[in-house]
């Protein structure tokens, strides 16, 4: 379907372009816009790579393994359905600490994962759970403490001080996650009443 719209804004911007005389504008921003975009991949080549070399020096030093006992206990509330120790719920931790790290990028693999393990344990296989709805809505909400993409954005294109947006982006996901908690809570409990 996406590339469906895509196609067509393409060819909307093309012909535009040719009936308002603006074609050479439209190939230069096409040419334009390709290198930029070869040259955001490479910066975000190095942030990412950054990242998930920390992330796995965190791995391999225990840390994640610390902090998936410490918010065991949040993921038994938000999961409840899920057994201790069952696989899923350290790829759901994995995928949580990744997005809290703003490490977008290293949390989906855990996050296909974590629902792989959910749909196994999901006993109605055409519809999703309540646990694999829960993991959806707080994986696209990500609290974030430090917003990777973002900062590695706003370098890309200049910005003089990249990281002040650290504290807004940290009140937004919190804010946004929980609400996407709240309202988890709220439809697994019309769920069971029904």
């Amino acid at each position: 379907m996406l590339n469906y719209l895509w196609g067509f804004m393409i060819i909307i911007g093309v012909v535009v372009g040719a009936l308002t005389g603006k074609i050479d504008d439209v190939s230069a921003a096409t040419l334009s816009s390709a290198k930029e975009a070869v040259v955001l991949c490479i910066t975000m080549l190095g942030f990412t790579a950054l990242w998930m070399g920390i992330m796995q020096i965190a791995k391999t030093a225990g840390i994640i393994d610390a902090l998936t006992k410490l918010i065991n206990p949040l993921l038994s509330l938000l999961f409840p359905n899920i057994p201790d120790k069952h696989p899923a719920k350290e790829y759901i931790a994995s995928n949580m600490i990744a997005n809290f790290l703003g490490l977008g990028w290293a949390a989906t693999p855990m996050g296909l994962k974590a629902m792989q393990e959910l749909k196994k344990l999901n006993q109605d296989r055409e519809s999703a759970s309540c646990d694999m709805c829960t993991f959806l809505i707080i994986n696209i909400s990500a609290l974030q403490l430090i917003p990777v993409n973002i900062i590695a954005f706003r370098t890309q294109y200049g910005s003089v001080n990249p990281t002040e947006i650290l504290g807004a982006a940290f009140v937004a996901t919190s804010v946004s996650t929980v609400a996407g908690i709240i309202f988890s809570l709220v439809a697994r409990k019309l769920a069971r009443n029904k």
